[in-house]
């Protein structure tokens, strides 16, 4: 299995690099300090087509295959979380349920809108008592005629706040005709009476990302607005999950060789006892070890979309890739920012950020505790 990307994926990923430093990199510090969400920033990712990237051709799409669409966020997270968590919460849990188990009237609906570059779709999974344990949801859905009857709270739902937001997938408990609670996903338009998102601030990380508090207080949808099927609501989560993992996975690479690259050319220009930092072993040992981290992360993450990309199973290795990224990007930044000494420490430098943006990837899209359940579960011990 050819592993490494092709001549046209590189060129794609320096495209991507390109954009993102001369159009994002100028405003994510400041962005950052106020933790406001750009609609400018945002649109113009959809200008490139990188918000729409797994999306087939004739809803408006990029319809790129797994490993294209990785390296892209990976770019993006290279310069700022914040805005590759937009794109990616958008591609991997917004897109991504409607794709692959929306119907033909649900895709033809939502899909061309959210491929335009001008509209987001969130995922709503997390709740006070349901995350890990997705089991715990305790938003209910009840059938009355031909419409859903929705009460309940989400919590920490990326792009669902937001002025471009259309809408969101729902995880909600419906119950069956022998009235057994079961997990399904009902879609919800921003705008729906009795539907209320709310901007939650304060974050250490992703500042710039929108992350929203939501409500619903006999919220009414129609019966159609049902995804896939009454009680397949676990088995779709589990499937989007999986793709995401890939996604948190990217965040994780692109922002440990970020912050890699800083480390590295501070090394090369800061002098202490007559001569360049680097140059001393206890530094050097350091980016040496990096570049190790970032090799293995890298071949890890490549070889997982690969098998997506081919029809293998690949819910283990997503974990892995996802586990490892997310354990090597804290590593990283952490021995980035001590070889920066105090002034890794201010916010005027930009490993501040991302030391405060990595902490997020060992708990989104399944812990880091949750993950190692996953990976032993594979094994069939």
């Amino acid at each position: 299995m050819y592993l490494f990307p092709t001549k046209k994926q590189e060129e794609e990923r320096l495209k991507v690099r390109a954009f993102a430093e001369e159009v994002i990199a100028p405003e994510a510090a400041k962005l950052d300090e106020e933790e406001r969400f750009s609609s400018e920033l945002t649109i113009k990712m959809g200008e490139q087509g990188l918000l729409g990237m797994i999306a087939p051709k004739k809803y408006g799409g990029q319809e790129k295959d797994t490993l294209s669409y990785i390296i892209a966020m990976e770019e993006l997270a290279r310069v700022d979380s914040s805005q590759a968590a937009t794109a990616v919460a958008h591609n991997s849990l917004g897109l991504a349920p409607i794709i692959n188990f929306g119907s033909t009237d649900q895709k033809e609906k939502y899909l061309p809108q959210l491929t335009s570059g001008h509209h987001l779709w969130a995922f709503g999974l997390t709740e006070v008592n349901a995350g890990s344990d997705a089991s715990g949801t305790e938003t209910t859905a009840v059938r009355d005629g031909d419409e859903w009857v929705i009460n309940g709270a989400k919590r920490f739902i990326t792009n669902a706040s937001t002025p471009l937001t259309l809408g969101i997938t729902l995880q909600v408990m419906t119950k069956g005709s022998n009235g057994e609670s079961k997990l399904s996903a009902i879609f919800v338009e921003n705008g729906t009476p009795g539907y209320e998102a709310k901007r939650m601030l304060g974050k250490m990380m992703w500042r710039a990302a929108d992350t929203a508090l939501l409500t619903f207080k006999d919220c009414r949808v129609p019966y159609t607005n049902l995804l896939g099927e009454e009680g397949k609501g676990f088995h779709y989560m589990l499937k989007t999950l999986d793709g995401g993992r890939l996604s948190i996975a990217a965040m994780g690479l692109g922002l440990a060789q970020g912050a890699f690259e800083m480390a590295l050319k501070h090394a090369k220009n800061r002098k202490q006892f007559g001569k360049a930092i680097g140059r001393n072993q206890a530094i050097g040992f350091k980016l040496a070890d990096m570049q190790m981290k970032l090799e293995l992360a890298r071949n890890t993450l490549y070889r997982t979309c690969m098998l997506k990309d081919n029809g293998h199973p690949f819910s283990k290795e997503a974990a892995m890739s996802k586990l490892y990224t997310s354990e090597i990007a804290r590593e990283i930044a952490d021995e980035a920012l001590q070889i920066f000494g105090g002034s890794g420490l201010y916010k005027d430098n930009p490993i501040e950020r991302f030391y405060r943006d990595q902490r997020l990837l060992q708990i989104g899209e399944g812990t880091s505790e949750i993950l190692r359940l996953v990976i032993a579960k594979g094994l069939e011990l």
